[in-house]
């Protein structure tokens, strides 16, 4: 039996079409669009999962994956995923470059170029994904075993995904960058933006609610907990009152800083070397290396 629910779809389909329609006209894109022009989330999903797999065969492999076969599932997966990786970068150059497109040629050689130096880079980045597993699990005394810190915590799969992000990014794919973060922004509520500095044995504890900014800078062996907010604390504008992009305006955290939950630190300023930042605290000023600010502390300040 079917219904007949009177949904008025060829209206609602034409509305659609307008409204597609002004949105170009306004956003100046008025060449009638051709094939997909642009990358596609859902491949980035897939590519993504299938490098984890590759940086960590026996852990984020497939479950049948034994020993004797590692070697061949790393080179097999790693031909499919940078492939397909090759074809949204191209997406995305293409895009980039609409209003002054390049040949197919040019296009394609700078999109494998880019691709290359990524794949080289990616023995270098399991060696410093190793450095935040040991991180986390050092860092945790409720951790029973790496296996555990790389299977379960929300931390290393946001870091994970951020540096193979941030890669992409300083090399130009910085839409390709920013999806994968914000995949991992969806599935562990942690939002690293692609362009952040991170130094080696980085561990977010807990995680849900941190956010690190764009140009924000973070030495080795730093450790954060959960709703730490690494942000600007003012967005220049320009001359016609648009926002100024690309200006450093979050923190600078040195080696070996511990920031604790909900604490939040704001604006271009640097937290020294072996600092402790207490939980809820705000912090818009630099601090000295050895620096101890706690809400108690702050509060002895104001009366001063």
């Amino acid at each position: 039996m079917t219904y007949d629910h009177n949904w008025q779809l060829d209206s609602i389909v034409e509305q659609l079409r307008d409204a597609r329609s002004e949105w170009r006209s306004a956003q100046g894109r008025t060449h009638e669009p051709g094939d997909r022009e642009l990358p596609s989330r859902t491949v980035m999903k897939t590519i993504i999962e299938a490098l984890a797999g590759a940086l960590f065969p026996m852990r984020l492999g497939p479950p049948d994956l034994r020993k004797a076969n590692e070697d061949f599932y790393v080179g097999h997966t790693l031909d499919s995923c940078l492939n397909a990786l090759l074809q949204q970068a191209v997406l995305e150059l293409r895009h980039t470059h609409r209003k002054q497109p390049l040949e197919c040629a040019e296009l394609r050689q700078r999109a494998e170029d880019i691709v290359r130096r990524f794949a080289a880079e990616l023995p270098r980045l399991r060696r410093v994904l190793d450095t935040d597993v040991m991180a986390a699990y050092h860092g945790d005394p409720a951790a029973k075993s790496v296996d555990e810190v790389l299977l379960c915590y929300p931390g290393v799969m946001a870091i994970i995904h951020h540096r193979i992000a941030h890669l992409l990014y300083r090399d130009g794919l910085t839409l390709l960058a920013r999806i994968i973060s914000e995949l991992a922004h969806s599935d562990t509520g942690i939002d690293i933006h692609p362009g952040a500095q991170i130094g080696e044995s980085f561990f977010i504890d807990h995680g849900t609610g941190v956010v690190i900014g764009e140009t924000a800078i973070i030495g080795e062996r730093v450790r954060i907990y959960q709703a730490v907010t690494l942000g600007a604390k003012r967005f220049e504008s320009d001359d016609q009152g648009k926002l100024m992009k690309g200006q450093p305006r979050h923190p600078i955290v040195e080696d070996d800083v511990v920031i604790y939950a909900g604490a939040t630190i704001l604006g271009r300023i640097t937290i020294g070397a072996g600092s402790t930042i207490g939980g809820n605290v705000w912090v818009t000023r630099s601090l000295p290396p050895g620096s101890n600010v706690s809400q108690a502390s702050l509060r002895n300040q104001s009366r001063v």
